[in-house]
């Protein structure tokens, strides 16, 4: 309901969003959509979030949320299930991308190719 919700507040132009969080307790098998951050977790510990990638390239990202490995993540959620990734988002693939994800919205960092390829940001 909550994002049905959040859905038409984005259509009105009063709610940004690029991702909203939807959780499961296990890693997905399938990919999510282009609008999703899958946030798996069990109980109370986080332990992946995965979207694809901003950027348009397709790479499907895994980001360890893990407090005991390296390289690690958070991930905070405001009411509208908009997510906030910390770090920022540096693929290290061919496509390069490097990004921020703030309240569900992505920000390019500066050479982060916002320009050159098929983005999410608005």
């Amino acid at each position: 309901m909550k994002k049905l919700l959040a859905n038409l507040l984005r259509q009105l132009g009063m709610l940004r969003f690029d991702f909203l969080v939807t959780k499961q307790d296990s890693f997905p098998q399938t990919p999510e959509s282009d609008e999703e951050v899958i946030l798996v977790e069990s109980g109370a510990i986080q332990k992946w979030a995965c979207f694809s990638c901003p950027g348009g390239c397709g790479e499907r990202i895994s980001l360890s949320l893990n407090p005991d490995r390296r390289p690690r993540w958070r991930i905070e959620t405001d009411f509208w299930q908009r997510p906030s990734l910390h770090p920022s988002v540096h693929q290290q693939n061919e496509c390069g991308c490097h990004f921020w994800v703030k309240k569900g919205q992505v920000y390019w960092c500066k050479d982060g190719q916002p320009e050159t390829h098929i983005g999410k940001a608005k």
